[in-house]
């Protein structure tokens, strides 16, 4: 049972535990990885394949930081890229770069078609409601 009054505060991660966002994120990186892939030059067969969802996106990126996991991936198709810095545009071909592209795909996905939001955290949400003070921001 959980004791209420040892909380002042619940709070909750949005991405992947509130939302459904896995789905947005892998088609993310399938698009950038892919025009990264066919518009670099890379002309070895196994290098040059596209991003394979569900699998690369599982073993190369998902739960890992962003640039962590472009590292992953193109390490994994024997392709290296400098890894440039966080503020690189992402037109750069760097490793920031498309870390920053896939964001900005992401950004832009969200804001164009919403996310669908798990039906489970509106019991937590009206759970947490009911025995504690709201402040700040909530779902509604």
């Amino acid at each position: 049972m959980i004791d209420w009054g040892a909380f002042d505060a619940v709070l909750f991660d949005l991405d992947g535990v509130l939302t459904a966002t896995a789905q947005v994120h892998a088609g993310c990186w399938k698009r950038v990885f892919d025009e990264y892939l066919s518009n670099s030059g890379v002309s070895d067969t196994h290098a040059s394949r596209p991003f394979e969802l569900p699998q690369d996106y599982r073993q190369y990126v998902d739960g890992k930081p962003r640039y962590d996991g472009v590292r992953s991936f193109l390490s994994s198709r024997g392709v290296w890229l400098p890894d440039g810095t966080p503020v690189d545009l992402p037109i750069v071909e760097t490793i920031c770069g498309l870390g920053n592209k896939k964001s900005l795909l992401f950004t832009e996905a969200i804001q164009a078609d919403g996310v669908e939001i798990y039906p489970e955290p509106w019991r937590w949400r009206d759970t947490c409601a009911s025995r504690l003070k709201i402040r700040g921001s909530f779902l509604q």
